[in-house]
């Protein structure tokens, strides 16, 4: 009986500490790698977020490089890359979703590879920032922007 009164408790101390570290997680980024940059004011994105430039695309590397920080529901609208896109996953809880796919939750520590002309949309979940790093290839043309993603399919798949 002992021991199940001592597991019980260890169980209700480890539980509480998770929902600490939850909680601490969603107000802020930990350690950010790259400065949050500009505000993003475009209209292709829903939410605030922010673009740091990493590197621009020239005629020596047609990859363009930048870390963009999302505020919680913070999302781009549908888009393409002629070129496809890779996305890395630096902090947060953030979302992806292809055209005609689930959306996929994504964590510190994640890549995505975005093939070439396929209709996606990325950004935070609802309640916790996200940052990645996205390197586009330009060389076959800039990014196609679309529809904004609907709150019907950024809630897709959201279990409560």
């Amino acid at each position: 009986m002992k021991t199940l009164q001592l597991n019980t408790i260890f169980l209700a101390i480890l539980t509480a500490g998770c929902f600490n570290q939850r909680e601490i997680a969603k107000q802020q980024i930990s350690d950010p790698v790259f400065p949050k940059g500009e505000k993003i004011t475009s209209n292709n994105f829903v939410g605030q977020a922010w673009l740091q430039v990493l590197m621009a695309a020239d005629s020596l590397n047609p990859a363009s490089v930048g870390s963009v920080t999302f505020e919680p529901g913070a999302r781009t609208n549908w888009h393409l890359h002629p070129g496809g896109q890779i996305l890395l996953v630096l902090d947060g809880v953030g979302y992806y979703q292809e055209k005609g796919s689930p959306k996929r939750i994504l964590h510190k520590g994640d890549a995505v590879k975005c093939p070439p002309d396929k209709e996606h949309w990325h950004g935070a979940s609802k309640d916790q920032p996200f940052v990645q790093v996205a390197i586009t290839n330009t060389k076959e043309g800039p990014t196609v922007w679309l529809q904004k993603v609907s709150d019907e399919e950024y809630h897709s798949g959201d279990s409560d």
